[in-house]
């Protein structure tokens, strides 16, 4: 774990991305094994529909755990919203699902109106990060796209578990958190399983 903090945001998604990128591709490959396993477990609803995303920069790999949730219910994937480009929807995805590059060069769902689901819609949304702590605290990319699209999950009847995936080489002591800073409910990395809720 590191301690955080004399470290700014920045500086800190910096120490991590470095960490996480650092890892072999044996390592990785391990870690998304793991992860896999451990995402299966807390699928409490048969036919769910769970949320995941495609890796970029080191993130942890959700192949597998998106190939395993297909198998028994539904999987979603995050696309920029093409209207406000601020915000995210979520879309089904399958194998048969034309994909496309967005913004950041991050493939996604080309857009498909039919295709979107709610977010009430999900038992599940696994979202990447840079950063966490055990208190629930997520350090993302800093474009706050999950903030954003997040800020009033609260208000939701059906309200989704929130679960940060990442690498165990990812948890700090603590993170330095901002009034916009949506909290996860879980974190779930290849060896641990953090309920914050």
């Amino acid at each position: 774990m590191t301690n955080t903090k004399p470290q700014s945001r920045r500086a800190l998604r910096q120490s991590l991305r470095a960490k996480r990128n650092a890892l072999s591709a044996g390592q990785q490959s391990e870690a998304a094994r793991l992860l896999s396993e451990q995402i299966q477990s807390i699928i409490t609803r048969p036919n769910s529909t769970v949320a995941g995303y495609l890796a970029n920069d080191g993130e942890i790999d959700l192949t597998s755990t998106i190939k395993a949730c297909q198998q028994n219910g539904v999987v979603t994937l995050p696309v920029l919203h093409p209207f406000t480009g601020k915000h995210l929807l979520f879309q089904t995805f399958t194998e048969q699902t034309k994909m496309t590059l967005n913004r950041f060069g991050i493939s996604e769902p080309a857009p498909n109106s039919t295709a979107i689901r709610l977010l009430s819609q999900h038992q599940l949304l696994l979202m990447p990060l840079v950063g966490f702590d055990a208190q629930g605290n997520r350090l993302g990319m800093g474009g706050g796209f999950y903030d954003r699209t997040l800020a009033n999950i609260n208000t939701l009847d059906n309200r989704p578990t929130l679960v940060g995936v990442a690498h165990d080489c990812q948890q700090v002591d603590e993170l330095p958190i901002e009034p916009w800073d949506v909290p996860l409910d879980l974190i779930v990395t290849p060896t641990q399983i953090i309920s914050t809720r």
